[in-house]
């Protein structure tokens, strides 16, 4: 593979070529609608690159050395990625809502050496660090005097710092995972990984009048690898939000001609919880690239926003399929690539036929093993590609014409009387109600303790909690959802937990609920009726 699979080279080979282009348009909208922007050329991504590089070098950083990325999607985030890939160092994002426990555990696996951290974050690595002396911290925002924008309105280096990243297969950086199941795991991603966004933006259809933007998190492999990483690869001027924003998001594509962006799980409900407008098919965008978008809604989504939809799976780790536009089903997340073979398989091993739902596993079309590296962890490695195929602890199922449908992550499926109640139908019914604002159903265990049995909860954020109506809620679930779909409960909350790529945290409502507690409402009706069904006449 060329050495443009380095970051550091992509970018001074695009400096050669066109080094004044704003590539990338960082942009934050105040209360009054202002638009608050930042831009970076290729010019200005290399300088400042420098800059960082020299800075870090002096704090003692080399090769193989790691250190933490501690923000929300500011330009210094790529400056750092930029820096980084020069010294051979391994960048560590992190999460800047995580703190106690959780971000001292971060911070300390992954032995860092030091973090840069943005101001709304510092008092949380620095209380988790105190009477350490031995990790550095260079905070950034308009409040700190000594600062990173101290360091890049610095001369530049008197001789440029070689680039010292050359191994592709070198870790570039660690992701962390959700750590749903216990403490999160760091992928050692290469700076291979990060160069497929070339063929990813060819797969996907990108050209050169494309404008992608996102408001994912910099600090996850979608946001990294699809938008910033196809931008960088095609010099596509991409703009990024310092974070999602579902009330401007057509607003921002307005604005800057955005054509293309990319909507994670409970992003696409949200987004389409939003009350209609009369200019909601009036926007620029061509193409949405989604991740779960639910089929319940995936026609009425790209009718009311014009708009075509390209479904995808993926994750950190590998695995790949696409649904181009137009091209397969509705609600498949589509078929791998020709460089990749998709496999069911069921508990026991046996790959499952066309429609029976297992374990969805993928490996290299030549038979080889994906590699995945869990950092200190070789036993998570091990087992995360046993028996020679990457399995991605998610159950779907394949059709007769092999179009992958995803069901859900294992040992998160609902269900109840013995069918699975598919989520995406009831979030589809809240998310149309003008009451509700945000919405994510999840399951708790049943109570009458039948193994394997949940009942259904609705984590609702309304409207106006002043004139929300439970009971009206629950009726028009009554009127629009199968028996056993209707939510059992209605879990009131101020917002619902999401990781940086705006995926729901289950657990963290699962913690909270409480089925005593005001903000939990019982379906009156089902009451009634089960006391009735104790008590005949």
């Amino acid at each position: 593979m060329s050495e443009l699979t380095i970051l550091a080279n992509r970018i001074t080979d695009w400096v050669d070529r066109c080094p004044n282009l704003d590539v990338l348009t960082f942009v934050d909208i105040d209360s009054k609608g202002n638009f608050d922007e930042e831009t970076r050329s290729y010019q200005q991504l290399w300088d400042n690159g420098q800059r960082l590089a020299a800075w870090l070098q002096a704090q003692g950083m080399q090769k193989g050395d790691s250190f933490a990325l501690v923000m929300a999607n500011h330009p210094e985030f790529v400056d750092l990625m930029v820096a980084s890939s020069i010294l051979g160092t391994i960048f560590v994002p992190i999460d800047p809502r995580t703190q106690g426990e959780k971000l001292k555990y971060m911070l300390d696996y992954a032995e860092c050496k030091g973090a840069v951290v943005a101001d709304y974050a510092r008092a949380n690595v620095e209380t988790v660090w105190a009477g350490r002396n031995d990790c550095w911290i260079l905070p950034m925002g308009e409040q700190t005097e000594a600062g990173i924008e101290k360091i890049l309105s610095s001369a530049l280096p008197t001789q440029p710092l070689p680039i010292e990243s050359t191994d592709p297969d070198a870790p570039m950086q660690m992701l962390y995972t959700s750590g749903t199941t216990g403490d999160p795991k760091a992928i050692l991603a290469p700076h291979r990984r990060f160069a497929t966004a070339e063929v990813i933006a060819t797969v996907l259809g990108l050209n050169a009048d494309d404008r992608p933007y996102t408001g994912l998190s910099l600090t996850h492999a979608n946001a990294q690898l699809i938008t910033l990483g196809c931008s960088l690869a095609l010099g596509l001027r991409c703009v990024i939000s310092r974070k999602f924003t579902k009330s401007r998001l057509w607003d921002i594509s307005r604005h800057y001609g955005c054509t293309w962006f990319n909507l994670l799980g409970g992003m696409t409900t949200a987004l389409y919880a939003q009350p209609p407008r009369s200019d909601d098919s009036d926007n620029p965008v061509r193409i949405i690239l989604s991740a779960g978008m639910p089929a319940a809604i995936w026609e009425d989504f790209g009718r009311r926003f014009d708009v075509e939809l390209f479904e995808f799976y993926g994750a950190a780790e590998g695995g790949l399929t696409f649904n181009p536009a137009g091209v397969g089903p509705v609600g498949s997340c589509g078929k791998a690539p020709a460089i990749l073979d998709l496999k069911i398989f069921d508990e026991q091993g046996n790959e499952c036929a066309a429609g029976e739902a297992g374990e969805i596993c993928f490996r290299h079309a030549d038979g080889s093993t994906p590699v995945v590296q869990y950092f200190k962890n070789p036993e998570a490695s091990a087992k995360k590609t046993h028996a020679g195929w990457l399995r991605m602890g998610d159950i779907g199922h394949v059709d007769d014409a092999g179009w992958l449908y995803f069901h859900y992550r294992m040992g998160g499926g609902i269900r109840r009387n013995g069918d699975f109640i598919n989520t995406a139908f009831v979030e589809k019914v809240l998310s149309e109600m003008n009451s509700v604002y945000d919405v994510f159903v999840y399951g708790i265990p049943i109570q009458n303790g039948a193994p394997g049995e949940k009942d259904v909860v609705a984590a609702i954020v309304p409207a106006d909690v002043c004139s929300f109506d439970a009971e009206q809620v629950f009726e028009q679930c009554r009127q629009s959802l199968e028996k056993n779909s209707v939510p059992r409960y209605l879990h009131i909350v101020s917002n619902i937990p999401k990781t940086a790529s705006e995926k729901p945290q289950e657990r963290f409502l699962l913690d909270a609920f409480n089925p005593d507690a005001d903000s939990v409402i019982e379906d009156k009706t089902l009451l009634r009726r089960q006391g009735s069904a104790m008590n005949p006449a």
